[in-house]
């Protein structure tokens, strides 16, 4: 069991007085993953529904990580990914590709709005019925 006292960061960030006692450490270890289990479901049931369901997602795998090498090494990962992402996005080519990108959606989108419009005018395509 890594204690988090290597030079990489990793392990569990317990109290020393609860790592030092086997059963009160897997009772800590039970906590920590019921919680961030219970963060990491209402994360994923807010991609369904609103609320910021990634961003959750992520709180829940930081509480995991407080305790699990696993969910440590997935949160390093994925902030190398985002980092890397985030300066290929900055690159000029990147975007002028990513803003002409978006400018043809637009132009779709609007070309869309204004055929619906000039052939069924401005009336929703479903009924409601006043009772």
């Amino acid at each position: 069991m890594n204690t988090g006292s290597d030079e990489s960061g990793l392990g569990s960030r317990a109290p020393e007085f609860v790592r030092s006692r086997r059963l009160l450490h897997r009772g800590w270890q039970v906590g920590v993953f019921v919680v961030g289990l219970a963060v990491v479901i209402a994360g994923v049931l807010m991609l369904a529904l609103p609320g910021p369901g990634w961003v959750v997602i992520f709180a829940g795998m930081a509480i995991w990580a407080t305790e699990f090498v696993w969910a440590q090494l997935v949160l390093r990962w994925t902030k190398r990914k985002v980092t890397e992402a985030a300066q290929r996005a900055l690159q000029p080519e990147v975007r002028r590709r990513n803003i002409t990108l978006t400018v043809i959606a637009v132009v779709i989108a609007g070309v869309l709005g204004a055929i619906y419009l000039w052939r069924y005018g401005p009336v929703l395509p479903w009924r409601i019925e006043r009772r």
